[in-house]
Protein backbone atom coordinates (compact mmCIF):
# COMPACT_ATOMS: atom_id res chain seq x y z
CA UNK A 1 0.00 0.00 0.00
CA UNK A 2 1.75 3.29 -1.06
CA UNK A 3 1.08 6.19 0.83
CA UNK A 4 0.68 9.20 -1.66
CA UNK A 5 0.85 13.01 -0.93
CA UNK A 6 -2.66 13.90 0.03
CA UNK A 7 -3.33 17.10 -1.83
CA UNK A 8 -2.63 14.89 -4.99
CA UNK A 9 -5.58 13.32 -6.74
CA UNK A 10 -5.22 9.73 -5.64
CA UNK A 11 -6.78 6.45 -6.54
CA UNK A 12 -8.55 4.71 -3.68
CA UNK A 13 -8.98 0.65 -5.04
CA UNK A 14 -11.11 -1.62 -3.01
CA UNK A 15 -10.66 -5.26 -4.45
CA UNK A 16 -10.43 -8.00 -1.95
CA UNK A 17 -8.05 -9.95 -4.07
CA UNK A 18 -4.54 -9.19 -3.37
CA UNK A 19 -3.67 -10.13 -6.66
CA UNK A 20 -6.03 -8.35 -8.38
CA UNK A 21 -5.12 -5.37 -6.31
CA UNK A 22 -1.28 -5.79 -7.00
CA UNK A 23 -1.61 -5.79 -10.06
CA UNK A 24 -3.41 -2.83 -10.89
CA UNK A 25 -2.03 -1.40 -8.18
CA UNK A 26 1.76 -1.55 -10.23
CA UNK A 27 0.32 -1.02 -13.60
CA UNK A 28 -1.23 2.66 -12.46
CA UNK A 29 2.21 3.87 -10.55
CA UNK A 30 3.76 2.97 -13.71
CA UNK A 31 1.62 5.62 -14.73
CA UNK A 32 2.40 8.04 -12.04
CA UNK A 33 -1.13 7.45 -10.24
CA UNK A 34 -0.92 7.64 -6.58
CA UNK A 35 -2.49 4.38 -5.28
CA UNK A 36 -4.23 3.06 -2.06
CA UNK A 37 -5.79 -0.05 -2.08
CA UNK A 38 -7.60 -1.77 0.42
CA UNK A 39 -8.85 -5.36 0.74
CA UNK A 40 -12.39 -4.47 2.17
CA UNK A 41 -14.86 -2.28 1.56
CA UNK A 42 -15.14 -1.59 5.66
CA UNK A 43 -11.03 -0.90 5.42
CA UNK A 44 -11.53 1.88 2.95
CA UNK A 45 -14.55 3.50 5.11
CA UNK A 46 -12.46 3.27 8.12
CA UNK A 47 -9.74 5.27 6.62
CA UNK A 48 -11.40 7.53 4.22
CA UNK A 49 -11.52 11.08 4.95
CA UNK A 50 -13.83 13.81 2.26
CA UNK A 51 -10.27 15.96 2.42
CA UNK A 52 -8.20 13.66 0.13
CA UNK A 53 -9.10 14.15 -3.33
CA UNK A 54 -9.49 11.30 -6.19
CA UNK A 55 -12.17 8.69 -6.94
CA UNK A 56 -12.21 5.25 -5.97
CA UNK A 57 -11.71 1.99 -8.32
CA UNK A 58 -14.18 -0.76 -7.01
CA UNK A 59 -14.74 -4.52 -7.06
CA UNK A 60 -18.37 -5.28 -7.20
CA UNK A 61 -18.42 -8.18 -5.77
CA UNK A 62 -16.37 -8.59 -2.39
CA UNK A 63 -17.08 -11.13 0.56
CA UNK A 64 -18.86 -8.63 3.43
CA UNK A 65 -19.87 -5.54 2.11
CA UNK A 66 -19.91 -5.47 -1.48
CA UNK A 67 -19.50 -2.90 -4.05
CA UNK A 68 -22.88 -1.41 -4.05
CA UNK A 69 -22.99 -1.40 -0.72
CA UNK A 70 -20.42 0.55 -0.34
CA UNK A 71 -21.69 3.07 -2.56
CA UNK A 72 -24.86 3.17 -0.54
CA UNK A 73 -23.17 3.77 2.71
CA UNK A 74 -20.91 6.71 1.14
CA UNK A 75 -23.95 8.71 -0.21
CA UNK A 76 -25.50 8.33 3.40
CA UNK A 77 -21.98 9.72 4.75
CA UNK A 78 -22.56 12.56 2.33
CA UNK A 79 -19.18 11.19 0.36
CA UNK A 80 -19.10 12.16 -3.20
CA UNK A 81 -16.02 10.68 -4.35
CA UNK A 82 -16.53 9.53 -8.07
CA UNK A 83 -16.78 5.47 -8.52
CA UNK A 84 -15.89 2.86 -11.23
CA UNK A 85 -17.05 0.13 -10.13
CA UNK A 86 -15.00 -3.14 -11.35
CA UNK A 87 -16.90 -6.57 -11.79
CA UNK A 88 -15.87 -10.42 -13.08
CA UNK A 89 -19.30 -11.63 -13.05
CA UNK A 90 -22.03 -8.94 -12.83
CA UNK A 91 -24.95 -8.62 -15.11
CA UNK A 92 -26.99 -5.57 -16.91
CA UNK A 93 -29.03 -5.09 -13.66
CA UNK A 94 -26.00 -4.76 -11.01
CA UNK A 95 -24.64 -1.97 -13.49
CA UNK A 96 -27.52 -0.29 -14.35
CA UNK A 97 -28.03 0.04 -10.58
CA UNK A 98 -24.33 0.77 -9.49
CA UNK A 99 -24.81 3.82 -12.58
CA UNK A 100 -28.39 4.99 -11.00
CA UNK A 101 -26.11 5.24 -7.95
CA UNK A 102 -23.93 7.73 -9.41
CA UNK A 103 -20.90 5.47 -10.51
CA UNK A 104 -18.78 7.07 -13.32
CA UNK A 105 -18.09 3.66 -15.22
CA UNK A 106 -18.69 0.20 -15.01
CA UNK A 107 -16.03 -1.91 -16.15
CA UNK A 108 -16.40 -5.77 -16.56
CA UNK A 109 -13.35 -7.81 -16.05
CA UNK A 110 -10.70 -8.34 -18.13
CA UNK A 111 -10.15 -4.99 -19.11
CA UNK A 112 -7.37 -3.34 -21.37
CA UNK A 113 -5.32 -0.90 -19.12
CA UNK A 114 -6.31 2.32 -20.76
CA UNK A 115 -10.50 1.71 -20.10
CA UNK A 116 -9.25 2.10 -16.32
CA UNK A 117 -7.01 5.21 -17.21
CA UNK A 118 -9.78 6.38 -19.51
CA UNK A 119 -12.51 6.23 -16.53
CA UNK A 120 -9.99 7.44 -13.88
CA UNK A 121 -9.44 10.31 -15.63
CA UNK A 122 -12.63 11.28 -16.08
CA UNK A 123 -13.66 10.89 -12.64
CA UNK A 124 -10.95 12.81 -11.10
CA UNK A 125 -11.90 15.92 -13.20
CA UNK A 126 -15.73 15.47 -12.02
CA UNK A 127 -14.37 15.33 -8.56
CA UNK A 128 -12.11 18.34 -8.85
CA UNK A 129 -15.15 20.40 -10.30
CA UNK A 130 -17.29 19.40 -7.50
CA UNK A 131 -14.54 20.18 -4.38
CA UNK A 132 -14.28 24.04 -6.47
CA UNK A 133 -17.69 23.88 -6.98
CA UNK A 134 -18.01 23.09 -2.95
CA UNK A 135 -15.44 26.00 -2.22
CA UNK A 136 -17.69 28.50 -3.70
CA UNK A 137 -20.79 27.01 -2.21
CA UNK A 138 -18.50 26.79 1.21
CA UNK A 139 -17.07 30.98 0.56
CA UNK A 140 -20.67 32.41 -0.15
CA UNK A 141 -22.39 30.49 2.57
CA UNK A 142 -19.73 32.14 5.20
CA UNK A 143 -20.94 35.64 3.74
CA UNK A 144 -24.49 35.14 4.48
CA UNK A 145 -23.96 33.69 8.07
CA UNK A 146 -22.13 37.34 8.87
CA UNK A 147 -25.10 38.68 8.92
CA UNK A 148 -27.32 39.51 11.91
CA UNK A 149 -30.73 37.79 12.51
CA UNK A 150 -32.47 41.33 10.96
CA UNK A 151 -30.29 41.61 8.12
CA UNK A 152 -31.14 37.43 7.12
CA UNK A 153 -34.38 38.21 7.79
CA UNK A 154 -34.33 41.23 5.22
CA UNK A 155 -32.16 39.18 2.61
CA UNK A 156 -34.05 36.37 2.79
CA UNK A 157 -37.29 38.52 2.03
CA UNK A 158 -35.56 40.19 -1.15
CA UNK A 159 -34.44 36.82 -2.56
CA UNK A 160 -38.26 35.28 -1.80
CA UNK A 161 -40.25 38.26 -3.09
CA UNK A 162 -37.06 39.70 -6.29
CA UNK A 163 -40.12 41.99 -7.46
CA UNK A 164 -41.02 44.09 -4.60
CA UNK A 165 -37.32 44.83 -3.05
CA UNK A 166 -37.88 48.55 -2.87
CA UNK A 167 -37.30 49.67 1.36
CA UNK A 168 -40.95 50.94 1.31
CA UNK A 169 -42.42 47.14 0.52
CA UNK A 170 -40.06 46.21 2.51
CA UNK A 171 -40.38 47.94 5.18
CA UNK A 172 -44.32 47.56 5.28
CA UNK A 173 -44.11 43.65 5.27
CA UNK A 174 -41.68 43.60 8.11
CA UNK A 175 -43.13 46.03 10.46
CA UNK A 176 -39.83 48.49 10.25
CA UNK A 177 -39.15 51.98 8.69
CA UNK A 178 -38.13 52.33 4.97
CA UNK A 179 -35.16 54.11 6.27
CA UNK A 180 -33.89 50.86 8.76
CA UNK A 181 -34.10 49.30 5.93
CA UNK A 182 -32.22 50.82 3.86
CA UNK A 183 -29.18 51.25 7.22
CA UNK A 184 -30.11 47.19 6.65
CA UNK A 185 -29.40 47.08 2.66
CA UNK A 186 -26.60 48.89 2.77
CA UNK A 187 -24.92 46.44 5.48
CA UNK A 188 -26.19 43.60 3.59
CA UNK A 189 -24.63 44.16 0.61
CA UNK A 190 -21.24 45.37 2.13
CA UNK A 191 -21.01 41.88 4.09
CA UNK A 192 -22.01 39.88 1.02
CA UNK A 193 -19.58 41.72 -1.01
CA UNK A 194 -22.25 42.62 -3.67
CA UNK A 195 -23.06 46.12 -5.33
CA UNK A 196 -26.61 45.22 -5.96
CA UNK A 197 -29.94 43.47 -5.23
CA UNK A 198 -29.35 41.51 -8.60
CA UNK A 199 -25.95 40.71 -7.36
CA UNK A 200 -27.34 39.37 -4.31
CA UNK A 201 -30.12 36.99 -5.93
CA UNK A 202 -27.21 35.76 -7.87
CA UNK A 203 -25.18 35.03 -5.19
CA UNK A 204 -27.99 33.08 -3.24
CA UNK A 205 -28.13 31.13 -6.52
CA UNK A 206 -24.77 29.61 -5.64
CA UNK A 207 -25.63 27.37 -3.16
CA UNK A 208 -27.04 24.42 -3.68
CA UNK A 209 -30.64 23.74 -1.96
CA UNK A 210 -29.95 20.89 0.63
Amino acid sequence: MTNPDQTAPTVFLVDDEQEVRATITRALELRDYPVRAFPSAEAFLEWYTPEVPGCLVLDYGMPGMNGLELQKAMAKKGLSLPIVFLSGHAGVPESVQAMKGGAMDFILKPFRQNVLVDAIDKAFARDAATRVQFAKEFATQVKFDRLTAREKEIADFILANPSATSSKHIGRELDISPRTVDHHRARILEKLEVTSVAELITLAGTISPD
